[in-house]
């Protein structure tokens, strides 16, 4: 009996002399929900966690309630840097007028104003240091950073220092966030952490 031939390769698996580009992304088949392009190369997602999940919604339905007009959050949308990196910011603040179409699959990095990203293990040394030297670069001029210690989230909020062009850190938030740009927002962060179980029934 012939054992049947090996599925083939997808396209993505074999990237091209200098790398893909960010109008790949789009244009790539059987590519996996949530890619980015780093450098030319497609990073993969790996499956979120509760605490992923729960940072994500929070900030992006928190700062939805929040920000003045002009301005629209959205949640894990990629972002046009360069052509060699598309990342996918978990939660964005871009001006209202970069919202061209329902069908629009990406942010020029030019119109963002905040980009959140929520820690994984898988992500640590991205989020840490690579994306943000490239949200610098493209002069994003807020990032936070949100990291799950035992439990419980903890925000590094970093602000674009002009003279430098590099980020510089203006405050670690634990339990309640406060801060005044890039608009006022007042968080209670322990809202993260998993509710209460309900008490057994007697």
């Amino acid at each position: 009996m012939n054992a049947e031939p090996p599925p083939p390769a997808p396209q993505w698996a074999v990237p091209p002399e200098g790398g893909w580009t960010a109008d790949d992304l789009d244009t790539l088949p059987t590519l996996p929900p949530h890619t980015e392009l780093i450098d030319g190369s497609p990073v993969f997602a790996c499956p979120q966690t509760v605490f992923h999940s729960r940072a994500v919604s929070f900030f992006s339905g928190h700062l939805l309630s929040s920000a003045p007009p002009g301005l629209e959050p959205v949640a894990r949308f990629t972002i046009d840097i360069d052509r060699s990196n598309r990342p996918e910011p978990d939660v964005v603040v871009v001006r209202a007028n970069a919202v061209e179409s329902l069908r629009q699959t990406r942010f020029p990095a030019s119109n963002v104003l905040l980009a959140i990203e929520v820690v994984s293990n898988d992500s640590v040394t991205r989020d840490r240091e690579t994306k943000p030297v490239k949200y610098a670069r493209a002069k994003i001029p807020h990032y936070w950073r949100v990291e799950n210690h035992d439990g419980r989230a903890v925000v590094y909020v970093f602000e674009l220092e002009p003279a430098t062009g590099a980020y510089t850190s203006t405050g670690i938030f634990h339990d309640r966030m406060k801060v005044s740009v890039p608009f006022p927002v007042d968080l209670d962060l322990s809202a993260i952490a998993p509710r209460p179980r309900a008490a057994d029934p007697q």
